[in-house]
Parts: C-alpha cells; structure tokens; sequence
C-alpha cells in the first residue's frame, strides 16, 4: 500500500483510526503480534501478560468507534516486576518476556487453541533489567535461538531453546543495552547506552562491527540508542535515539545515510514496514510517526504525525501482511491503528 505522506494537513492523506484499544492500570511497555498476525500478546507494568484477538479490519470506516479488544489469554502476576519486552519465535510455538525481576521467561504457545501450554521456563543469567529480546532460527538444526539483553553485566546473552540453556554471553558493549533486532539469519544487531549499534554474527560467535551514529551535524558526537532496526532486504540500519535523532546507515556500504529528527523528544521504538516504504517511530513527544522512504534516501524524508497518545509512546509494532500498528504508552494503553478501506 502506497500512502500520502507530503503534508501534515492535505485532506487528501489517509488518517489511521484506533481500531482497538486495550485499558491496563499501569503503563504498557511493549506489544508483538504473532508470525501468523491474528493474534498479539500485551505486557504491562502491571506485571500482567495477555494475548489479544486481531479483529477484522473490514469493516472499519472513517467514523469508527474504538473497541476493547477480545483477550484471549490474560496471566496477572506474570513477573515479579513489569514486562518491559517481549518477543515471538519465527515459526510462531514460543513466546518469551523480559522484566525489571531479572528474568526471562519462556513459553509454549499452542496456534490451534490460542493459548499458552505446558510449563514456563525461568532463565536467570541476567543481573539487570531486560530490556528488549529476539528469536534466532539456528538453520543448522532448526532450533529457535533467543537472545536477550539488557542493563546489569550489559552482555548478550544467546539461549538454546530446546534446552532453556543459555550457552553463550557475548562482550562488548559499555552501557546497558536498549534495543536487540535479527535481521538475515544468524545476524543480529543491538544498540546501546553506550551510544553504539553492534552487529553480531552467531556463525563467528562474535561483533562483526561496531558503529557509532553521529546524531549532532559536523560533529562525530552521538546519543543513547534506544531502538534499532534492519529493512527486509538488509541493506538499511535505522537507528533511533534519546536525543531525538534517527540515523539511516547503510549496511553493505557501511556508512551513514543521514540524521534526521522526526520527533521532538527520545525516540523509543523504530520499526520498517513490511514492504520496507516506510519508516514507523514512536516517542516521548506521545506520537508515533511515518516516514516516507520511497524517494533518494540523502534527501530530506517527508514524515507525518500517524496516531497520537495522551502521554509517551513506548512501542510501535506493524502487523506482519495488514497495513496496521500496535501501539503501547504510558498513557496505559495498547492500541491498534488502521486505515479504513478507501
């Protein structure tokens, strides 16, 4: 799909309209939909773990009214602390969460009956909060792969699935690490407090390289990284920042694009969208915006303001095939946003 996004106030651009929105008592950190996109799981920092119904977007019309989403599974008490991330498997049988308590936490996921079976693993190599995880597929024998990391020792952690065995703790980065995103396999890349964006490859068990965002113009100055993505294709980094800023880094060339700010507070949450056209941010200034990438990349990017909240927006996650997003904030909700069909 192939949007308008020129102008702020061209009547002609599509608005997205809150289809669903989920209430919690505290601040919802992060959403993920599921591989196969009708189902997405919420975690909260109410300790509170759901996993939602996607509904029909059909019917949705300019005039909507939002809705409740269907819960189809909801655990109070899930940590000790609050979920501040989550992820799914690719194949879509594991969902894992991290919190504040210094855990994480494996589940098995059953697609038929849209529940969580069997039972839970604890892992507890962390010593800090764990801030962001994702699944690795090892090709060599088809097991899932997670990764987590967060404050504490600031070290990568790599766990075997099978076993619930973490078997590798990789080194390197200087501060806590805010962001982890998989890209192509057995690469991963993760962004740091530190102010770096590592890119990591299991194959070498190590960092292949270590870039630096400079997010100050002239300058070789850069800021926390908060959020990290690599388009489909992996040929594009996008990095999102606390002072604002996001930096589009070229992969294979391995130099920077260019900086540019499409907020005006700390970005927390940077995703590509499936088709790689766009850009999707969301920031402490409680929006979330797009950034049309379709042009020459060195020039400046046309972006607009997509969905607001009442307060900072903490996540903003694209459904895998559907031109829709999730949303999470501190406003304590985690809502869904469409365009009605034109």
């Amino acid at each position: 799909m192939l949007i308008n996004v020129t102008s702020q106030n061209d009547p002609s651009r599509p608005r997205f309209v809150a289809v669903t929105a989920l209430e919690d008592v505290q601040a919802v950190r992060c959403a993920e939909f599921h591989p196969n996109g009708q189902v997405y799981s919420v975690g909260s920092n109410s300790k509170t773990f759901r996993i939602c119904e996607y509904p029909s977007l059909s019917e949705v019309r300019e005039d909507h009214t939002t809705f409740q989403p269907t819960v189809l599974f909801k655990r109070t008490k899930h940590h000790k602390g609050s979920i501040y991330c989550m992820a799914w498997s690719p194949q879509g049988d594991l969902v894992a969460t991290g919190s504040n308590d210094k855990t994480v936490k494996l589940m098995r996921y059953n697609e038929v009956l849209k529940q969580l079976e069997g039972k839970e693993t604890e892992l507890t190599m962390h010593d800090g909060t764990v801030r962001d995880l994702c699944f690795l597929e090892d090709s060599t024998n088809k097991t899932s792969l997670l990764i987590s990391g967060g404050a504490g020792d600031c070290k990568v952690y790599v766990t075997d699935c099978a076993t619930a065995t973490p078997f590798q703790a990789l080194s390197g980065h200087g501060g806590h690490i805010l962001s982890l995103y998989n890209w192509g396999g057995a690469m991963f890349v993760s962004g740091s407090q530190d102010k770096s964006v590592r890119f990591w490859d299991l194959r070498t068990r190590g960092c292949v390289n270590t870039v630096t965002p400079a997010t100050v113009p002239g300058s070789r100055q850069g800021s926390p990284v908060a959020a990290v993505s690599v388009d489909p294709s992996g040929r594009l980094l996008v990095s999102g920042h606390e002072d604002s800023s996001c930096v589009l880094y070229d992969i294979r060339g391995n130099r920077p694009i260019q900086c540019f700010k499409p907020h005006a507070s700390d970005i927390r949450s940077i995703r590509f969208s499936p088709s790689a056209y766009y850009l999707l941010t969301g920031g402490y200034d409680n929006k979330l915006v797009l950034t049309d990438l379709q042009g020459d990349l060195t020039m400046p990017l046309p972006s607009v303001v997509v969905a607001q909240h009442s307060d900072k927006v903490i996540s903003g996650r694209w459904h895998p095939t559907d031109f829709s997003f999730l949303s999470t904030s501190a406003d304590k909700t985690a809502t869904l946003w469409a365009l009605p069909p034109i």
